[in-house]
This record gives C-alpha cells, sequence and structure tokens, in this order.
C-alpha cells in the first residue's frame, strides 16, 4: 500500500490494555504514513455492531495519563521520524453520547480541522469476522469523518486485526467506573524551551491540556534563559518555537485558551498570577516548581499543585549524550547536517565544488579546513590572504596608507596590523573604510585561486573565511558550513594562541561573532 502524508489512528481498546497494545500498532502505522499520525481515543467503540457508532465524552482518568507518556516514549523508539499528535477534544468529565450535529454533549458539534488533514484513517479494532471488513471499514471512515474535517473518500485501514478483546463490552464500563479519575484544575502553567518539539515536550504539553480545563499559560524560554543551554547557536528563533506551539496545541485541545508568554528569569508570570492553580513538572525541574512556589508565597498567593511526569529515556542516545529525549541531544545530531538546502548557484561552474567555512575566531575553523586538505580539497585561507593584500606595493597597500595615515608603518614600510587594528577598534566607520578597501582585493584573489583550481582539475575548494557573511562572499561559493563554539572555550583558544590578555581577546571574541561587549 502506498504511504500517507498524515494520517488518524483511531484506538478502540481498553485504556489498561492499550499500553501493551500500543508498540505494535505503531510500528504497523509508521508502515503507512510517514509524516503526520493524530490519535484519537476512543476505548469500547465496536464498529462491527451494525449501527453507527457516535463519538463520546471520554473522562479524564490515570490511566489516560499513563497511556499518553507510553505512547510518546514508544513512538520515540519505534517511529521517531513522525510527528504523533494525541487529541484530546473529547475527553472530559462527562460520558453522554451524541445524537447528532449541534447537541451539547456532543464533542465535536462539528467536524473539528486539524493543521494537516488526514488523508487515510487506521484503527487497531479487532476485526471478529472476515466477512465484515467493508462494514468496519466504512463505519470507521463515516465516524471519523463525523469528529474531523478530512480528505474525500478516506481511506480505512485495520491494523492487528488478530488482536482479540479481552472484555465484554459490559466489563469494560464496569473498568472505567473503577478507573481513577485525574485531578483536573482550572488554569495550569508550564515553562520550557520547547526547541523543535519532541515526544518529552508532547508529553508534558498533552498532559497539561488533560489536566487543564479553562487556562493554558506557557512560559517560553528567550535570550538571557538561553545563554547556558548546550548549543544555543542552534536553538530555533522564539517566533517559531512559539508558533509550533500554538499549532500543537490547537490541534490537541482547541478549547482550551492558551496563553505563550517570554520567559526571561526562571519564574516569569507563574509568581504573580493567582487564577494559576496548577504548575506541571518533570523529575529534574521539581526543584524549580518548589522555589516557584515558595516564590508564591512570599507574593502572598497560595502554592500550587506539582503535578510531576516521569522523564522519556531516548533509547538512541550515544555515550555523550542523555540519557533522557532532550532537545540538546537533538541539536548535537544536526552538528554536520545541512540545517537549510543550498540556494541556486546556477551562475557558478559545478566544479570545483566552493564550500565557504565561516564561524568565529577560535572555533574550529583550521582544523576542519585541514581534514578536509587531507582528503583532496584546496584549503583557501583568507586570512593568508588577507596578510597578502598588504604587502608592499599592492592596490590595497597605498589605498589603506592613503586612508589611515602613514604613522601605521613600521620602520621598513610594511603596515603595522596591530597600530592599523588601534584605528579602527571599536569605530564602526573607520573599520568600513578599511574593510571596503580589503574585502574586494581578497575576494580577487579567492576567485583566482578557484580558477586555478579549476583548470588542475580540482573537485572541491574550501573558502576558510571568518568574515563570509559579512563581506557578502556567499555567491563565490554553492553551501556555506559555520563552526560554532561556546565563547568561554573560544576565549580560552584564543588567549592561548596569540598570548593576549583575557580582556583583549574577549572582546576580540566579540568582534568575530558579531556582537558589542556587554550588550
Amino acid at each position: 500500500m502506498s504511504m500517507f502524508s498524515t494520517g488518524i489512528l483511531v484506538l478502540t481498546s481498553p485504556l489498561h490494555t492499550l499500553p501493551l497494545r500500543i508498540a505494535p500498532v505503531l510500528s504497523s502505522a509508521a508502515q503507512l504514513v510517514e509524516r503526520t499520525l493524530y490519535v484519537h481515543l476512543h476505548p469500547g467503540l465496536n464498529l462491527g455492531s451494525g449501527s453507527q457508532p457516535r463519538p463520546v465524552f471520554i473522562p479524564p482518568v490515570v490511566d489516560l495519563s499513563t497511556l499518553i507518556t507510553r505512547l510518546y516514549s514508544n513512538a520515540a523508539d519505534i517511529c521517531g521520524h513522525l510527528d504523533i499528535r494525541v487529541l484530546l477534544t473529547n475527553v472530559r468529565a462527562q460520558t453522554t453520547a451524541c445524537s447528532g450535529t449541534g447537541v451539547p454533549n456532543c464533542p465535536f458539534p462539528t467536524p473539528q480541522s486539524l493543521s494537516h488533514s488526514p488523508e487515510v484513517v487506521l484503527t487497531d479494532f479487532p476485526l471478529q469476522d472476515p466477512a465484515q471488513s467493508h462494514q468496519v471499514t466504512e463505519c470507521l471512515q463515516r465516524y471519523t469523518g463525523h469528529c474531523y474535517v478530512c480528505s474525500p473518500g478516506l481511506p480505512s485501514v485495520l491494523l492487528h486485526s488478530q488482536l482479540k478483546l479481552q472484555e465484554k463490552e459490559e466489563g469494560l464500563k464496569e473498568l472505567e467506573k473503577k478507573a481513577k479519575p485525574l485531578e483536573t484544575f482550572s488554569d495550569v502553567v508550564v515553562g520550557g524551551t520547547f526547541d523543535r518539539l519532541h515526544g518529552a515536550h508532547k508529553t508534558l504539553l498533552n498532559i497539561s491540556c488533560l489536566l487543564a480545563n479553562r487556562r493554558f499559560l506557557i512560559g517560553v524560554c528567550d535570550q538571557a534563559m538561553l545563554k547556558k543551554k548546550v548549543l544555543k547557536e542552534l536553538i530555533e528563533p522564539y517566533s517559531l518555537r512559539v508558533q509550533r506551539l500554538r499549532e500543537f496545541l490547537q490541534d490537541i485541545k482547541p478549547s482550551l485558551q492558551v496563553e505563550i508568554v517570554s520567559l526571561d528569569d526562571p519564574f516569569g508570570v507563574s509568581v504573580v498570577d493567582p487564577l494559576l492553580q496548577c504548575i506541571v513538572v518533570s523529575e529534574e525541574t521539581r526543584k524549580g516548581g518548589e522555589a516557584v512556589n515558595k516564590k508564591r508565597i512570599e507574593n502572598g498567593l497560595p502554592a500550587l499543585v506539582l503535578h510531576e511526569i516521569q522523564l522519556l529515556k531516548d533509547a538512541h542516545h550515544t555515550e555523550t549524550e542523555e540519557e533522557k529525549i532532550s532537545s540538546s541531544s537533538l541539536r548535537s545530531r544536526l552538528l554536520g547536517t545541512l540545517l537549510t538546502p543550498p540556494k541556486d548557484k546556477s551562475h557558478l561552474p559545478p566544479l570545483p565544488y566552493v564550500i565557504g567555512l565561516t564561524g568565529g575566531s577560535g572555533s574550529g575553523k583550521s582544523s576542519i579546513a585541514s581534514r578536509l586538505e587531507a582528503l583532496g580539497a584546496v584549503w583557501i585561507d583568507c586570512d593568508k590572504l588577507g596578510h597578502e593584500v598588504y604587502q608592499t606595493g599592492t592596490a590595497a597597500y597605498h589605498r589603506v596608507i592613503e586612508e589611515f595615515g602613514s604613522d601605521i608603518l613600521n620602520e621598513d614600510k610594511t603596515i603595522n596590523r596591530r597600530a592599523l587594528g588601534r584605528k579602527v577598534f571599536g569605530n564602526q566607520e573607520r573599520l568600513k573604510a578599511l574593510t571596503n578597501i580589503v574585502w574586494p582585493e581578497i575576494a580577487l584573489l579567492v576567485k583566482h585561486i578557484i580558477s586555478q583550481a579549476k583548470e588542475e582539475g580540482k573537485q572541491v575548494c574550501v573558502v576558510d573565511a571568518a568574515v563570509l557573511l559579512e563581506a557578502g562572499w556567499t555567491d563565490m561559493v554553492h553551501e556555506v558550513w559555520v563552526t560554532i563554539i561556546p565563547e568561554e572555550e573560544a576565549v580560552s583558544r584564543i588567549t592561548e594562541r596569540d598570548r593576549c590578555d583575557h580582556r583583549g581577546c574577549t572582546a576580540l571574541g566579540c568582534r568575530a561573532s558579531g556582537r558589542t561587549p556587554n550588550k
């Protein structure tokens, strides 16, 4: 069967048996769906009775919370490529079935629109009689269309028809009566970075939505709260993280009032909002939740209920990564990959293929370029070319003296680059005057070396340039590689390499990364 971009999985097994069945069901679903898989829960749904079933409200119980955690954990192990979303529109402390559109007790008065329109519907419903296959798939199609806006002629697929129900429907109802209810709250709050939503994020968000009846407040880390994050340079922009959060939450529980605020300190509005009742934490953030409560009490507000969820283990982690599913590990796996496809460079000859290698001072550009050179690439070191353009008698040499004066010369008439540096340091206008002279000359030398490499039949050139982006040299390369390193490590390397004091090297590091010290 062909693959579908988006599917919806209708789970009908009893809640207490689903955790054991979910792995094979997800494995089968991953053979048919390649991007987004929505999960709709209706324990006890009978698609083979001959009558058309209607969606019902299912109560928020502890077993449901456990299932959500297991589902996202299994999905991370089995089908990590899928964007799994557990839908909660029909989860509420009310179990009356709806008899038609417009009835107040119906979870779906009108079909709910999802961010991605389902192209196939799957179910774990156990087919007792193969002769009923057509009847069951048609019933499933109509049921799903009553709940969600779907593609016309939605295909229906039965998964694991060999699974048999272990309980009669009457037994299921009795079991549900005994299920432990989950305490819910009017207003719930969480905080986090939410970089590249993964299974652990979704578990936190889903359970928070399960607990919240009216409002869900989310603090999203920004600026100051990102400084100590691993590979913070690869964290998605705040606006993109918020956009993806809103889309996810609109899908899973559109009835909730969702408020997303910037989090620039560990507490945010959680310590001043009087309406909040519950904060959702993990094992490792529980102390943060306790600190929030301490602040609230100091502010004369009641403490929040701390609802703790378990961390999800990462079955695919390496020795250098955390054991739990984390954005830090995901960012580390992005290293050495293309973050965006290269732009069209049809104006460049296909060979040699030119890589623009850039990054701050001390970030390891030379080490990478050296390795590529050992593999046969031509290493074009723009720092060395920068020295060449200052050589006595060159066009840049005369223009620099004319612009900055003869007091930048050594006794032998060569340019004293330290003296020149003192004239431009901290003065953007003078620095621009210098780069307007030097950068075009370096670009000419780069193009000349690339032309020579082409004549020699070389396949790859590496343009090693800290100022590749600032100088506008991306038009000379097919793709750009960026090296990144923590600022503290860069300063340490520069201090040791150049034997400069820590303060001077910090300023140098800031210039190389395009920042201004203390800003």
